[in-house]
Parts: structure tokens; C-alpha cells; sequence
């Protein structure tokens, strides 16, 4: 259709900006990433689903990014869109917030409160993946036009600089407890710089442009504000932490909530141990009855188990909490005052990293409800107290015990056969059976026990022992504590199955009848795209294993990652590089050698080398990977296409990784493999493409 008004000319191919195309390229790239970065925080910091699905916004943006990418040759429009659905989604969810959820099934337990308010999960979690696709597609759009003005591994190279910039803004952000109205007026600026023309135009085009743009993030802005100055709201790298006061029994309690369900209370060690006598069992099972003079507490939280080692005689204690934001309100407001007791020393830090990096033995080491009600980002079903439950932490704990010594939990179980699965764990772990003290009975409370030797420990009753239903311990491969089954739950098939569908069929309608016809010929790029997104999900299960799962850790990976890609594409633009079969020598190479030496040969290694080591295995078939494809995607005749293929093939891995649920998250890199296989078999065979 021909263009016949300057304001008609505003809002189709014209894009009126006065940056240049590699500022721009930078800047959309930044603003994608950042926005999907930020969807997942809050969006899960306001409905409580996604605090066990954040991979379902996640593969929402993907879906997005690659549909935004396949339109940016044939769009008419700038992504007005974006924006708006933005501005939508915001205010939906604030209006309808998931705040709680008790949710289960007979295979998977979330814990999490009594009800749900707002709308059900089979509504909510369709809108927010749809809402999520739709937002990115704006980004992405953008710099899908920018990759059409510059040659293929130039525009590649500064979207990788534009992801990594956004990828280090919002780990600033975190790191400074920024609250969302920050993220926000983030994305509002950029937005707003890309999308507002400030050439000479009409300005019917630079008022309506401007509204387009500007209303709906406006209206977001204001929920964010009013979301972030509220004073019992505050932000931690993993939650939005609220504070409240509750009476209980004539005494006022502080009462911590996170991402909308309630999570600890401090509560001084007098009237717990009056109150909930059970948190005091460790103290009377273990050592025969004697006080344990050094105390190890992984999840220490506000300080409520703290205090109560301390009132139990310990001479010092190690408290070790993942989250800062937590242990800081615990220090300020808990009424015993813990943290300032000189005889605790206080460390942020993962208890299962804690404890691969101390040489030092205690009496008691206590895992204290330590349940993180949150996903690590970028692992579908990996959370952040997952590699504390295996046997092999179980093991790590045995060995950093004085003799005499035991090892404790306690928490809110609630189901029978999980109690079992712990003990049958510590048996496992410690070569006899645990005390096992049950409390309730619908929401059955348990604390396991177990000495360094039978003699160790004193049990009012004897552990029966395992059932023929108890579920085997989990481990580091397959650290999926509360999956009672070895099979994926319906409830994930179902959801996943769903995704696929919508994928499918987004890329069909936005696309344009002829989009899987542009993609067909790079069926090998889409392969890599997924083999890719396993690469990196087992790159940040493992370095969260080796390492830690804090928010540090996993921005490092995150950032390492982009790193490793952009000094492919450098490699593959600055200097000649083997032949393309020889680089999937070097990839398949760097697989076997990931599996050959898998991440608890890595845990016995001084931190330095194993640091070292670690970063060779994880980044060698990450490296090579990229120059593969880099070498494809510079001679692709429909670039869009060929990176938006690449783009839904990531889509695709993101799924596939729930296969780890199975196989376990060692197992991914067989499916990695096979798909990297397939990727070899269909490139194109000249050698002109190919370089071999």
C-alpha cells in the first residue's frame, strides 16, 4: 500500500529516531533483555504460581522475541504494541494479584499458605505467557530492523553487547534493593527514546506516538510507585519481602512475607520454645542430651533459630541465610537481637556452598525451614534450597561434624511420604536411622535427627523405616526433593503442551502465512537455538551446585554465558576459524568431556581450580557452539528468519529441560547432544556456507 500523508509515513517503515542503527541495535537489545528480566521478577513477586513456573515467562519472551524478530521484515507499524500490552499487564495483575496459593498434587507440593485469592492458575498463567510474548515482540521488532541495515555478525555483535548491558543494569539494580518503580522508569526512557520520533514531524504523528508510548507505561509507572513507597514492602535480589505485625497470644509478632505468602515470623526464643516446643528436639535428640558448644544454621532467616541455639548454650554460631534483605530485617527488628550477639557470626551466602568452603567441624548443623517458595532463573524446576535436600549435601554435612555430633531439620512437611524420603536420606547418608519427631497432622510438621553414630543421637521413638511408596533420596543430578514420582507431572505436560501450541500458532499469525516457509531452510539453526538453551540451563545448574544458587552466582553465569558468545562471533569476525565440521568435533568433544567428569568430581576440588576447571568444561561446547552458528548465520539469505528460527529453537530447549525432572539435569546432555547431532546432519553441504 502506498504511503500518501507524512503522518501515515510516522507510523509504518519510517523510523523516525536520531540515534544511529548501532545505538539503537545496543539500546533495544538492552531494553529486551531488562524487560524480560524485570517481567520475571515482578510478575512472579504478584502472582505466587510463577514463583514455580518463572521458566513460563521465560518461555513466553522467547516465544515473543522470535515472532518479533520474523515481523520486523514485514511489519508496517513501530511495535505500539509493546507498550501498551505492557502497561496492561501491569495493571491487571495489581488489580487481581495471586497472593497465596496451597496448592498440590499427588506429585508435586508447593508450599506455600492456605488459599488462593485472585484469579485461578489456568486463568492467570495463559494471560501472563501471552502478555509476556506480546511485550517482548516489541523489543525484539526493533531489533529485527536493525539487523536488516547491518551485516549479520555486526548486528549480532552489538545485540550480544546490548544484552549483556541489560543483564548487568538489572543485577546493579538488585544488588542496590531496587524497587520496581526503578525497572520501570528504566524501560519507560528507553521505550520512549527508541519510539518517539524527534525529527521534524506533524505533530499530530509526535503527540499520538507519544501518547501511544508514554499512557500505558505512565499507568504502569504509577502502580510500581505506589507498589515501591509503600512502607511494609521492600525487595531482596529473590522477593518482594513485606512486613507486618500480628498478635499472638498477647504478644506482637513480625510477621515476614514474601512474593505474597507468609514465610517466617520473629518470634523470641522464650515464647517459641513456650509456644512450638518441637524447634527445641534437635537440641534434646542430638549430643545425648548436652548442649552442642558450635552451631551451624543454613536458612538462619530474621533469627528466630538463632536465638534459640544461643538460649540452648551454644558458645558460637554460624548463621548462614541466602537472602540479605531477610537477614537484615531479622537484625533491625527481631526482639532478641541475634545477629548483634557476639558469639554469632552472620554470612549471606548458599548453606550448600557454605559448606564446600569451610574446613570448619560443629556439634549441630541445623537445616531451619529452609524452603525458598522460588525457582532459580533459567532452570525450570531447579530452587534456591534444592541442592541442600540430596544425599550428597546430606554426606557434606556428615563430614563437617565434631565427633559426637548431629545434623537436624525441621519444617512443615505435610506430606508422609517426604518425612520417610528425608530420614530414609539421612540413613542413606549417615548409615543408621534418624529420630523422626511428627507433629499435626494435616499439616504435619517433622524434625529428623541424626547423630555421627547411633550413639550419637537419643530418639523417643525408633524411625520405622521405608515404605514401599517412600520415593528414593534425591540427588545432585536429580535434586527434585518434593517430585514424589520419576515421571513429569500432567500438570507440567499439559502446561508445556500448551506452550508448544501457542508457539506454533503465534508464529503462524504474526508471522505471516509465509513464516514457516522462510524458516524451513534453517531447520539447523533452530536445532542449535534449542541445543543452546540446554548448554545453559546445565551451565547454571551446575555453577549453582559448585558455587551457590544466590542471585550473584547466577548473574555471573548468566553474563559468562553472553561473554562466551561474543567472543565466538569476535573469533569467527577478526580471524579464519576451522572448518564447520571441525568445530562440531570440538563441540561433541566438550559434551563428552562435561560428561566424563560431571559436577561432584568439580565438588572436591579446591574452590581456585575448580573454578578454573569448571569454566573450561562448561564454556568449551558453549564456545564452540557459537561459532558454529556464526559461521552459519553470515551467509544466511533471510537473516530475520534464520535468527528468529534460532530464537523459537530456544524455545523448544526451554521445554525440553523439564526433561531433567527424568534424566536429571546430567541427562540433558545427552538430548543436547542429539539435537546438535541433528543441527550437523541438516546444514547445508556447500562449502561455501560451511567452510567445509
Amino acid at each position: 500500500m502506498a504511503v500518501d500523508s507524512p503522518l501515515q509515513a510516522t507510523f509504518t517503515t519510517n523510523w523516525a529516531s536520531p540515534f544511529g542503527v548501532r545505538t539503537r541495535l545496543i539500546a533495544a537489545s538492552a531494553l529486551m533483555l531488562f524487560t524480560e528480566l524485570a517481567l520475571i521478577r515482578w510478575t512472579g513477586s504478584n502472582v505466587v504460581h510463577l514463583s514455580y513456573f518463572s521458566n513460563f515467562v521465560l518461555l513466553g519472551s522467547f516465544l515473543g522475541i522470535g515472532i518479533g524478530i520474523l515481523r520486523s521484515s514485514r511489519a508496517k507499524w513501530l511495535p505500539y504494541y509493546s507498550p501498551l500490552m505492557l502497561g496492561l499487564l501491569v495493571l491487571v495483575i495489581a488489580w487481581k494479584p495471586v497472593t497465596v496459593d496451597r496448592g498440590s498434587s499427588s506429585s508435586v507440593i508447593y508450599f506455600t499458605s492456605l488459599s488462593t485469592t485472585g484469579p485461578p492458575v489456568w486463568v492467570i498463567l495463559p494471560i501472563v505467557f501471552i502478555a509476556a510474548a506480546v511485550v517482548l515482540a516489541g523489543p525484539a521488532e526493533l531489533v529485527g530492523r536493525c539487523f536488516s541495515e547491518l551485516p549479520r555478525l555486526t548486528a549480532y555483535r552489538f545485540d550480544l553487547v546490548g544484552s549483556l548491558i541489560g543483564i548487568i543494569a538489572f543485577t546493579g539494580l538488585s544488588f542496590l534493593g531496587a524497587p520496581p518503580i526503578w525497572w520501570g522508569l528504566i524501560v519507560t526512557i528507553v521505550f520512549a527514546g527508541l519510539m518517539i520520533p524527534r525529527r521534524a514531524q506533524p505533530a499530530v504523528a509526535l503527540v499520538l506516538s507519544g501518547a501511544l508510548v508514554l499512557v500505558p507505561l505512565f499507568a504502569m509507572l504509577g502502580v510500581l510507585f505506589n507498589e515501591s513507597t509503600k512502607a511494609e514492602n521492600s525487595w531482596s535480589p529473590y522477593y518482594k519481602v513485606q512486613t507486618a505485625y500480628d498478635t499472638y497470644r498477647g504478644q506482637s509478632l513480625l510477621t515476614l512475607t514474601v512474593n505474597g505468602v507468609p514465610h517466617q515470623q520473629a518470634i523470641a526464643a522464650d515464647y517459641r520454645l513456650q509456644w512450638e516446643p518441637q524447634y527445641g528436639l534437635p537440641y534434646e535428640r542430638a549430643n545425648a542430651g548436652k548442649a552442642p558448644k558450635n552451631v551451624l544454621i543454613i536458612g538462619a532467616g530474621s533469627g528466630s533459630d538463632v536465638a534459640i541455639a544461643l538460649k540452648k548454650g551454644a558458645t558460637h554460631v554460624d548463621a548462614v541465610e541466602i537472602d540479605p534483605r531477610i537477614r537484615d530485617l531479622g537484625k533491625a527488628l527481631h526482639p532478641d537481637k541475634p545477629y548483634q550477639d557476639p558469639r554469632v557470626s552472620s554470612h549471606i551466602d548458599d548453606g550448600r556452598a557454605f559448606l564446600s568452603r569451610t574446613d570448619k567441624k560443629y556439634d549441630l548443623i541445623m537445616l531451619a525451614l529452609p524452603d525458598s517458595l522460588t525457582l532459580v532463573n533459567g532452570a525450570s524446576s531447579l530452587r534456591l534450597e534444592s541442592y541442600l535436600f540430596t544425599q550428597q549435601a546430606f554426606e557434606s554435612a556428615r563430614d563437617h561434624l565434631n565427633p559426637g555430633g548431629a545434623f537436624a531439620m525441621y519444617n512443615y512437611y505435610r506430606e508422609t511420604w517426604l518425612i520417610d524420603r528425608l530420614a530414609l536420606t539421612a540413613e542413606k547418608a549417615f548409615g543408621h536411622k534418624p529420630c523422626v519427631d511428627k507433629m499435626g497432622d494435616s499439616l504435619q510438621q517433622a524434625v529428623v535427627t541424626v547423630g555421627l553414630t547411633a550413639a550419637d543421637q537419643t530418639c523417643q521413638t525408633t524411625w520405622a523405616g521405608a515404605t514401599s511408596i517412600t520415593p528414593p533420596p534425591a540427588t545432585d543430578n536429580r535434586p527434585f526433593l518434593y517430585l514424589f514420582t520419576d515421571r513429569i507431572p500432567p500438570l507440567y505436560l499439559i502446561t508445556l503442551g500448551l506452550i508448544l501450541v501457542a508457539g506454533v500458532v503465534g508464529v503462524g499469525i504474526a508471522g505471516g502465512g509465509s513464516s514457516y516457509k522462510r524458516m524451513r531452510p534453517y531447520t539447523d539453526l533452530f536445532l542449535l537455538g534449542a541445543g543452546f538453551m540446554l548448554l545453559e540451563t546445565k551451565s547454571i545448574t551446575g555453577f549453582a551446585l559448585l558455587f551457590g544458587t544466590t542471585w550473584v552466582v547466577n548473574a555471573i553465569v548468566f553474563a559468562g554465558v553472553l561473554v562466551a558468545v561474543l567472543a565466538a562471533v569476535e573469533v569467527t569476525r577478526r580471524f579464519r576459524t576451522p572448518p564447520t565440521k571441525v568445530m562440531f568435533g570440538i563441540l561433541f568433544g566438550g559434551l563428552v568431556l562435561s560428561w566424563i567428569f560431571p559436577d561432584d568430581w568439580l565438588l572436591s576440588m579446591p574452590l581456585g581450580l575448580r573454578a578454573l576447571v569448571a569454566v573450561v568444561i562448561a564454556f568449551t561446547p558453549i564456545f564452540a557452539a557459537n561459532v558454529i552458528f556464526a559461521k552459519r548465520f553470515t551467509d544466511t539469505e533471510d537473516g530475520t528468519a534464520s535468527f528468529g528460527a534460532n530464537l523459537l529453537g530456544a524455545m523448544l530447549g526451554g521445554c525440553l529441560e523439564y526433561a531433567a525432572l527424568i534424566i536429571g539435569f546430567h541427562g540433558l546432555l545427552i538430548i543436547a547432544a542429539v539435537l546438535y547431532l541433528g543441527a550437523f546432519l541438516l546444514r547445508p553441504k556447500s562449502k561455501a556456507v560451511t567452510g567445509g
